[in-house]
Order: structure tokens, then C-alpha cells, then sequence
């Protein structure tokens, strides 16, 4: 692996430099935790997007719409990484999961439940949540490092 970063290298104590994580980003044992909860978030809201009545063939194309919220990168990082977070966290599928059981919508239900089946499956992927510097630079580490 390449690092023309300087601040992302550290001394092996022999040495020899490593690339090590950006500031701020997970890593080790709690990355490997946070991946295994994107596989039980996407595995639940498969299970309650089906429970619910929905569709298997509307499935992947619903969960992958999710990401028209990177449109937001149009306007610069800052716009689209508040954007993109605003559709990738857990609180909004939540919410609209919460909501949609507590008053028997089963649209509202049915979007809570893409929304949390699309975020376990970025988090279980090593997607994270976007700091506006860039949009490979997550809360999970840069992307594709």
C-alpha cells in the first residue's frame, strides 16, 4: 500500500513506518464490532422490509436508493457529507421504523427498514459516517485503505 501522507505513517520501532488510521477513524476490535452490527442492522431490516409486506424484487433497488444522498458532493464535501450523513445513520431508520410500527403506517415502516438494512450494509462494508474533508475520509477509516 502507498502512503504519500506523512501523518499517516507511524515507527514500527525498527525503523520501518506503517500506515496507521486517519485521526478520529475506528480501528481494531471495536471496527470489527461496529462491521458485525451493520450485519445484524442489514439482516433485521431485510427481515422487517419482508415481514412487513414488502416486496423481495423491490429489495436491493430500494436499499440502493438510499444513495442518492451522495448527490450532495455536487455542491462540495461539507454539503454533501452533512447530506449523506443526515441518510446514513441509524437514528433516521430508527426513527421512521419506530414511528411507522407505533402507528401502524406500513410505508413509514417499510422505509425505516431500508433505511436500517442500507446502513448495515455500508457499515458491514467498512462505509462510515463522512467528515466534510472528503468523501473517502469516514469514521471508519478512509476508504479503499
Amino acid at each position: 500500500m502507498h502512503v504519500t501522507n506523512p501523518a499517516h505513517l507511524a515507527t514500527t520501532g525498527h525503523g520501518a513506518t506503517r500506515p496507521v488510521a486517519a485521526p478520529g477513524a475506528v480501528t481494531g476490535g471495536a471496527r470489527r464490532w461496529l462491521r458485525i452490527e451493520g450485519l445484524a442492522a442489514l439482516a433485521a431490516g431485510i427481515a422487517v422490509f419482508l415481514a412487513q409486506g414488502g416486496q423481495l424484487l423491490w429489495l436491493v433497488p430500494l436499499v440502493l436508493a438510499v444513495d442518492v444522498s451522495m448527490a450532495g458532493y455536487l455542491r462540495g464535501p461539507r454539503v454533501g457529507a452533512l447530506l449523506y450523513n443526515i441518510a446514513h445513520n441509524q437514528a433516521l431508520g430508527l426513527l421512521a421504523l419506530g414511528l411507522g410500527i407505533a402507528t401502524g403506517t406500513v410505508a413509514v415502516t417499510l422505509v425505516g427498514a431500508i433505511l436500517v438494512a442500507h446502513v448495515g450494509m455500508d457499515r458491514l462494508a467498512g462505509y462510515g459516517l463522512k467528515y466534510p474533508t472528503g468523501f473517502k475520509d469516514t469514521h471508519l477509516g478512509r476508504i479503499g485503505r
